[in-house]
């Protein structure tokens, strides 16, 4: 009996989001035990070996046949474009025909006839026909297997998800990308190499027209191709559950799911971004790739410098989606998408800078590494964000959409670079071709950075939240999470400083003048505004107890107390328009169990934006005391102290410096008053600023978002004041 967790489900039976496996090669391993998904990846990686195979050998061959740059470009590119026009003319209708049809029988037919069609142009070559007809019928073919592949495509990718659980969508995809854009591109060019060296030897240059590479590699495309088609067949039945119903697929007709699929990708601004983004990244590789042979050239390297460059994009596409969803962890894929084709692009625009193959090589990894990231973020929020009905129709206007944009960005950048030419630029010492090539990267770098920037805006689920912080939040395991959106009609005070800064004055005399205004004021504290909240005062706060907690103890009591707090006092008063003004809030956990404690001050803000959802004051009044002052105020008081103010005065110190650099990270929420001038002054400047925040006096509070214009979960410090935080602690 095999585990519930290795069984095929339907994505459509499945919560909705991806969900982010943390388990890495584990969750790839866990996929692999789903008997169906393995047999499709096996034999779906020999295929993808058998295309890239016949590719390579096939453009290269054409190339070596014509002399000069400009011939050599359009040989290149020629032969790849020969692949772009059943895309123009097939691609439209493609997805239709996945979603209309028993997806598993549609894959065996492609398969079965594309098996045909690539055993018959090496058999028309070895029957004796003349270089003309050859010529001829390889063309008809191809278009006729690029057609057919066009129909096979998205109903293999809208089938997969039927496969395999939501939870382990990710990880299946990252195999199957690795494989087919990682691995056997690689494998395939190093393969081509030995194949024409071996030939070369053996023959003494002249190949037999049965040996050339170009007919074995399509030798190996037709039989791998009879394999998919008798392993699909035979073997993975469960392709056809879990897809629409044949009766309700073919209830509407072919036109009206057409015009139904593009609107549905017209006004989904998930897929839009998606399409947007996927196309833009899969642009600049494909320059890059165009490009590569004369870009190699103007670093004066050969042929040799070519393979490397192809190799390194291909190297960092595996390395982009085998290594990527261990990096972000449980960042939001969709962020993590834009941001990836961001990566790529810029990769892009500094490959046209590079002055050594070194950093050509670099730059390429990272341009594939980016467009890796992405394909996989891209391809999982497909698989798992869009209905089973509809799926096959998006999954062909992205994979074909993809493949129309690479074969068309690598051959006109093929023939623009080779038209162009190289001049080379004397700067000082530093010679520095510039080329058509060049300014080829810059621009599509440019462009695939505005894709990703359009896509990233289209596509945020997370909106405020700032990118970078996000980025370094999950990394670290703690991704930043969006405000828990309600609308506030009132205003927010809180008062914070060291102990004795006459808070509970100033907060009192705050109240009353409010009040006399006919104003709704609620006034709270932290912690113990609620039953709740007593019961967590006196364990952090109690000395009688036998038992101090712990200062990451501490922080947790403390979190607990103010998630409470702002769910059942704070936000239903600033939901009805109340002014609340508390003694305390999330300032004093950063300072007193962050600085005070020397707990990571990040993670205390993290765990303290979880506990209030996002929940910030919009005004900070932070009453700024010397700490011997102040304990010096708290010990003429007739109680005993609580632990926090029985803290040395080191403690109190940190505390004063935690709070001060928090109001210079956002004075424009930060009022910072001496807490040692006369109470009446201090009371005079708090009431006028949170008469301005209110309008005229007795004047009507105006609605707005509770955050202001900035509604993120985010660290209340950037990376440079937490450093300057733990350089003073």
């Amino acid at each position: 009996m095999s585990r519930s967790g290795d069984q095929p489900g339907n994505a459509a039976n499945q919560p909705s989001g991806a969900q982010v496996d943390p388990s890495g090669y584990a969750a790839i391993r866990s996929v692999l035990r789903i008997r169906p998904f393995r047999r499709l990846w096996i034999v779906l990686g020999a295929a993808s070996f058998g295309d890239w195979l016949g590719l390579l050998a096939t453009s290269v061959f054409a190339a070596s046949q014509v002399q000069g740059n400009t011939a050599k470009g359009a040989a290149f590119g020629g032969v790849i474009a020969i692949r772009l026009l059943p895309a123009l003319v097939l691609g439209p209708v493609a997805g239709v025909l996945a979603d209309r049809f028993d997806r598993r029988w549609t894959m065996v037919i492609c398969d079965l006839l594309r098996f045909v069609l690539f055993a018959s142009i090496p058999m028309v070559a070895l029957a004796g026909a003349s270089g003309a007809v050859v010529v001829g019928w390889a063309t008809l073919a191809t278009f006729l297997i690029e057609s057919i592949t066009l129909i096979w495509i998205p109903a293999k990718e809208a089938a997969v998800p039927n496969l395999i659980p939501r939870a382990r969508l990710e990880a299946a995809n990252q195999l199957t990308l690795i494989t087919t854009y990682g691995l056997t591109p690689v494998l395939a060019a190093l393969v081509s190499a030995v194949l024409d060296r071996s030939v070369r030897g053996v023959t003494g240059g002249n190949f037999p027209n049965w040996a050339e590479p170009a007919q074995l590699a399509l030798w190996f495309n037709s039989f791998s191709r009879l394999a998919t088609a008798l392993v699909v067949a035979f073997g993975i039945k469960e392709i056809s559950q879990g897809q629409t119903a044949e009766g309700e697929r073919h209830e509407q007709s072919m036109l009206r799911q057409f015009k139904e699929g593009w609107q549905f990708i017209g006004q989904t601004p998930l897929v839009r971004g998606l399409v947007l983004g996927i196309l833009g990244a899969f642009a600049g590789g494909g320059i890059v790739i165009g490009t590569a042979k004369f870009f190699a050239s103007s670093l004066g390297a050969g042929d040799a410098a070519f393979s490397l460059l192809f190799g390194a994009i291909f190297v960092g596409l595996a390395l982009g989606i085998g290594l990527g969803p261990m990096i972000v962890k449980d960042m939001s894929r969709r962020r993590w998408f834009g941001m990836s084709i961001v990566l790529a692009s810029a990769a892009v625009m500094t490959l046209a800078f590079a002055i050594h193959l070194s950093m050509a090589i670099v730059g390429a990894v990272l341009v594939g590494a980016g467009a890796g990231m992405a394909f996989l973020a891209g391809t999982t929020l497909l698989g798992g964000e869009i209905r089973d009905e509809v799926r096959g129709r998006v999954f062909a206007v992205v994979q074909i959409g993809t493949r129309l944009v690479l074969i068309l960005a690598i051959a006109l950048s093929s023939l623009l670079a080779g038209v162009g030419g190289s001049r080379k630029l004397e700067i000082a010492d530093l010679g520095l071709s510039i080329s058509s090539t060049r300014l080829l990267l810059l621009a599509a770098g440019a462009a695939g950075i505005f894709a990703g920037i359009s896509a990233f805006g289209q596509m945020d689920d997370k909106k405020g939240v700032p990118v970078l912080a996000d980025l370094w939040g999950s990394i670290r395991g703690r991704p930043l999470m969006p405000a828990e959106p309600f609308v506030s009609n009132g205003l927010f005070v809180v008062f914070e400083g060291g102990e004795g800064a006459g808070k509970s004055t100033q907060l009192t005399a705050l109240a009353e003048r409010l009040r006399g205004q006919g104003r709704d004021v609620v006034v709270t504290r932290e912690p113990g505004a609620t039953a709740v909240g007593q019961r967590i005062r006196s364990l952090v706060l109690d000395t009688s107890g036998d038992e101090a907690p712990s200062p990451r103890a501490e922080a947790l009591l403390y979190a607990a107390d103010r998630a409470h707090h702002v769910a059942a006092v704070v936000r239903p008063a600033l939901t009805r328009g109340g002014v609340v003004i508390s003694d305390r809030y999330v300032d004093s956990s950063l300072a007193y169990q962050g600085a005070g404690r020397t707990l990571p001050v990040d993670e205390v803000s993290w765990l303290s934006s979880w506990a209030t959802g996002g929940l910030k004051p919009d005004l900070v009044v932070l009453l700024d005391v010397e700490p011997q002052t102040g304990l010096s105020r708290v010990a003429s008081r007739s109680e005993s102290a609580d632990r926090l103010e029985a803290e040395s005065v080191d403690f109190h110190e940190r505390v004063r410096y935690a709070f001060l650099d928090l109001a210079a990270a956002d004075p424009k929420r930060y009022l910072v008053l001496d807490a040692s001038r006369p109470v009446e002054e201090i009371t005079g400047q708090v009431v006028r600023r949170v008469e301005e925040m209110l309008g005229k006096p007795g004047g009507i509070v105006h609605p707005r978002p509770a955050q202001g214009p900035d509604t993120s979960v985010q660290p209340e410090l950037s990376d440079a004041e937490l450093v300057t935080m733990e350089h003073r602690t």
